[in-house]
């Protein structure tokens, strides 16, 4: 197959989900070319069957802000040309489905059927899509797509009472995480580098935006480890480091803290963690503690979102009402202090991550999925959600 992904390249869930989607595609034989406005930064150059694809976007006098969709839009309108595309797999609802379609729409005189496939991450439907005025827009994106997909059940329901649009067509995949890659006997020098040797190690990773309660991570490892030899490793940078940095200095726990900014290669400080803490005010799926438990961590996070599809509540962690600090602090305390506990959950958090959203089980879920929206007969315009 011949795939255009259309992604976001900064360090959230959803540009790691599709590039590493794409890279695994591409191994696999398929042609696949990467669009976006920079270089997503878990995408590896030089790898065969895999071709990134610039959005340039110049400025004018006449706009006051440049119009990426419409530049978008003739990107992927010429790659698909170029290439000769048999599906555009856009990841995020606005505006990369919009574009997509105006893409296609494009296209059509040229006699090409191009699929549009678009996966819902969750900050398209939770933050913009209840955006009054971009409310239509996200529904447009969803009914101009051949499959919808979404990666938690818990965001298909959202996506039903938010959007009211054809959910019942939307296929649930999770994402997946590459087990070879994050496991947890991997970079073991690494730790020494984090924390004395006889310092336990929460780490929380993110891009610190204020869902992600970066604050309320510092208040309950400071109430949790009072009296304990402990490290708290911030991994990630955004617009709320400077107050959880200021936090820490009020509590007094600054020496405690380390913030070591954005690091892509992730996979080499997570097993280096005792315990992995996400207590965000919504995850619509939860990558990076998916991605903590391959590498053996158990995960203290919130009880929201698509977070308890991932993270087995008393089995490969612990999970809370967001903003409950007082229960976070509780059970990361625990936990530390229980080595058998602590051991006995990371040990079933990878058996699930294994068992469940492995890439090598994952992979041939999606390639059925696109295999089924190219046997569907030509767009007639009004895509899945025909019946919204």
């Amino acid at each position: 197959m011949k795939i255009g992904i259309v992604c976001y390249p900064t360090h959230g869930g959803s540009g790691v989900v599709a590039t590493e989607l794409g890279t695994a595609l591409a191994e696999n034989g398929h042609s696949v070319h990467i669009i976006s406005y920079a270089i997503p930064f878990r995408f590896e150059s030089f790898r065969k069957n895999l071709k990134y694809h610039e959005v340039e976007v110049t400025a004018y006098p006449l706009f006051r802000y440049p119009p990426y969709d419409l530049a978008l839009a003739g990107t992927i309108m010429e790659v698909a040309h170029q290439y000769g595309l048999d599906i555009l797999h856009a990841h995020y609802a606005i505006p990369h489905a919009v574009s997509g379609h105006l893409a296609r729409e494009m296209l059509n005189g040229d006699g090409r059927n191009v699929k549009l496939i678009t996966t819902l991450h969750g900050t398209d439907i939770t933050i913009i899509g209840q955006q009054r005025i971009f409310q239509r827009i996200t529904r447009f994106g969803i009914r101009q797509s051949d499959g919808v997909t979404s990666v938690s059940a818990e965001l298909k329901d959202r996506v039903l009472d938010t959007i009211d649009c054809g959910a019942q067509h939307i296929e649930v995949i999770p994402n997946f995480v590459d087990t070879q890659r994050f496991n947890p006997d991997c970079c073991a020098d690494k730790r020494a580098q984090l924390a004395a040797p006889d310092e336990k190690i929460v780490m929380h990773v993110s891009n610190f935006r204020e869902v992600k309660r970066p604050r309320d991570v510092v208040r309950a490892f400071a109430q949790a480890t009072q009296g304990m030899r402990a490290r708290l490793v911030m991994v990630g940078d955004g617009p709320e480091v400077g107050a959880t940095r200021e936090l820490a200095r009020e509590l007094g726990i600054e020496e405690r803290v380390s913030f070591l900014g954005t690091y892509d290669a992730i996979w080499e400080l997570l097993p280096q963690a005792d315990l992995f803490f996400l207590p965000s005010e919504y995850e619509s799926f939860g990558l990076s503690a998916l991605e903590a438990m391959a590498c053996g961590v158990p995960v203290v996070c919130s009880n929201t979102g698509g977070l308890p599809e991932v993270v087995e509540e008393g089995v490969s962690g612990r999970l809370h009402a967001p903003a409950d600090v007082a229960g976070f602090a509780g059970s990361i305390r625990a936990l530390l202090q229980d080595d058998a506990t602590r051991k006995r959950m990371g040990q079933a958090a990878r058996e699930r991550a294994v068992s469940k959203y492995r890439q090598e089980a994952l992979l041939p879920v999606w390639e059925t999925y696109y295999e089924k929206i190219l046997a569907q007969p030509p767009s007639s315009g009004t895509g899945v959600g025909q019946h919204c």
